[in-house]
């Protein structure tokens, strides 16, 4: 997260998540059913064949498994690129677990998790046949270091010993000495810290494996080697226009994710929002057998959708893992003083929040920061309790302790993108709340880019804004530590520590759950650390966002999990 250019990739990417819904925490619709014997859409069980569409907005931009910034393998990569270990494909809390993919298991790590050591399951091969080797899969890592192919996410780079300071195969052909491979099906990890959490890093695109001999730097997204159940066999406009058909040497005997029914993947992007929910509503012609991964139903459209019986039985509901809240930066006063911070808690009313965010069903109101699920270690709590319409009273009586008796003005700075989540329409409902307790807030909106650049920036960033921070793999780790462990605060590049908390408790606990290999015991202590920094009011959990989304009339076995909340389309069928 320490990468200016990384950071900014993703800041803008968890903007484009809510300005369209790219993912959310899930239950399928009703009878969705998990990973491939039922039915979802059009009755009958799903069969091989036919022609899946994608209709989205954005492009797949940077089809390299370096270049991505996914976890789980991702959606339309995770077709073409195998990775360690991936996302378990089932819906709702199911699909949040890691399961093994191109790995025999979840890895095998040293007492005290900094060694991690993987074997690799036999017959393995790429689209030309060949086998795939644990050098390629160290060879796949090294390049996502390369400056030329940077994109992904950084934690291979501040995990791994030496990783910070190195630059990549293209320019250090010795490579990294932290990745062994003792033999072809063997691959051991050396890192400079424990990290229990290290077989979720495993899911991203960068332990993809791609053979040296088939490198081609910068262009070979535009024909990526493929290890998974499709091959690309068209890339045009970066992304815009992509087509994949069977990759015929991928084996389903060593691959219990992919489902693989389509023959075809027609993946259509640069579409405006409106356009997609339009043809996925009529579900004409090639429309019938087509999903979006990136657009979702807006308040309106989901009015409509609701309306009829025969849209609405094809509209997937998910839960991504995100968080949209108030920051305030307690070096700006009046934000400095703790009962100012607690008086602003209590004046929120969720309430107008969600109804400003679309309503309760594209909003679930927060109290937590860390999102409602169990992977994340939830844990309920609600340090400021004000009701499901706010507590005047209270913010007014803390106001008094404060020194402001008469109430007191400040500014709110908002995005002013149409985004349902940091946009005005959630500023205006805490101005008329907030009014309430005698607070007089001024509003401050600011264009996308600039509002990124001003409030990630420990320089500009204001006392009082909105934000959001979604997950890199479901899990407290990823989620918790960028907003308040001390030492992820980033003087000269995007920051995310609003709050600029540095609590030597705090950053040692965080270390102390890191290095638990029992995922289910760090989450109850990640949920434990919420709740304590929670009570500090460096935020105000606002709520989570709820995803909607149409789907082609003719699209079977819809799968929506608790890691992306989207529909997995390595799980669809269209026959």
């Amino acid at each position: 997260m320490r990468q200016p250019s990384v950071i900014s990739r993703r800041v803008a990417a968890a903007a484009a998540v809510l300005a369209v819904a790219a993912g959310a925490a899930a239950c399928g619709p009703e009878g969705s059913s998990k990973g491939g014997d039922g039915s979802s859409g059009a009755a009958g069980a799903p069969k091989k064949g036919g022609t899946l569409t994608v209709l989205n907005s954005a492009p797949q931009e940077d089809f390299d498994p370096a270049r991505l910034y996914t976890s789980g393998g991702g959606n339309v990569p995770s077709l073409v690129f195998r990775t360690l270990t991936t996302r378990n494909r089932e819906d709702g809390a199911a699909g949040s677990k890691v399961v093994p993919d191109l790995a025999t298991d979840l890895g095998t790590p040293s007492r005290n998790a900094t060694v991690w050591t993987y074997t690799l399951k036999d017959n393995l091969k790429y689209e030309d046949g060949t086998a795939i080797t644990s050098a390629d899969i160290k060879y796949g890592i090294e390049r996502s270091f390369a400056a030329e192919l940077s994109g992904g996410a950084p934690y291979l780079r501040d995990w791994l010993v030496g990783g910070a300071g190195y630059q990549g195969p293209y320019k250090d052909k010795k490579g990294l000495d932290s990745i062994l491979t003792p033999d072809a099906k063997t691959i051991v990890f050396h890192l400079n810290k424990p990290e229990g959490e290290f077989p979720f890093l495993a899911t991203q695109t960068q332990t993809t494996p791609v053979p040296k001999a088939k490198d081609t730097g910068t262009k070979y997204e535009e024909h990526p080697l493929s290890s998974g159940p499709y091959k690309v066999v068209r890339n045009e406009g970066d992304g815009e226009r992509l087509t994949l058909e069977r990759n015929t040497y991928w084996s389903p005997g060593t691959d219990e994710e992919r489902k693989a029914y389509p023959d075809r993947i027609d993946v259509r992007s640069g579409l405006d929002s409106a356009v997609i929910n339009q043809r996925l509503s009529a579900s004409q012609g090639a429309d019938a057998a087509a999903v979006t991964t990136d657009t979702n139903l807006g308040p309106a459209e989901l009015a409509k959708v609701s309306g009829d019986k025969k849209l609405a039985a094809r509209v997937g509901t998910g839960h991504f893992g995100y968080t949209n809240y108030i920051a305030f930066n307690p070096k700006v006063k009046p934000f400095d003083n703790p009962k100012v911070r607690q008086a602003i808690s209590y004046a929120v009313d969720r309430s107008s929040v969600v109804n400003a965010a679309g309503g309760s069903s594209l909003a679930e109101p927060a109290t937590t920061f860390l999102p409602d699920q169990a992977s994340f270690g939830y844990t309920p709590y609600d340090a400021f309790p004000a009701g499901k319409t706010g507590n005047a009273a209270k913010a007014k009586e803390l106001l008094k302790e404060a020194g402001y008796p008469k109430g007191l003005t400040v500014t709110l700075t908002h995005n002013n993108e149409k985004n349902f989540a940091t946009s005005p329409e959630i500023a205006t409902a805490l101005q008329e709340a907030l009014k309430k307790a005698g607070i007089t807030v001024k509003l401050r909106g600011l264009e996308s880019n600039a509002y990124s650049d001003t409030v990630y920036n420990v320089k500009t960033e204001p006392g009082f804004f909105l934000g959001g921070w979604g997950a890199d793999w479901p899990s407290g780790g990823p989620f918790f530590a960028p907003i308040f462990d001390g030492r992820q605060i980033v003087r000269a590049g995007y920051n995310f520590n609003s709050g600029q908390l540095n609590d030597s408790a705090v950053n040692k606990e965080i270390d102390e759950i890191n290095k638990l290999t029992d995922l289910s015991a760090a989450a109850k202590r990640w949920g434990a650390l919420d709740k304590k920094v929670g009570e500090q009011a460096l935020t105000v959990p606002l709520f989570h966002p709820v995803y909607k989304r149409l789907y082609g009339e003719s699209v079977r076995n819809v799968v929506i999990s608790d890691w992306t909340g989207v529909l997995d389309i390595s799980q669809v069928a269209v026959k």
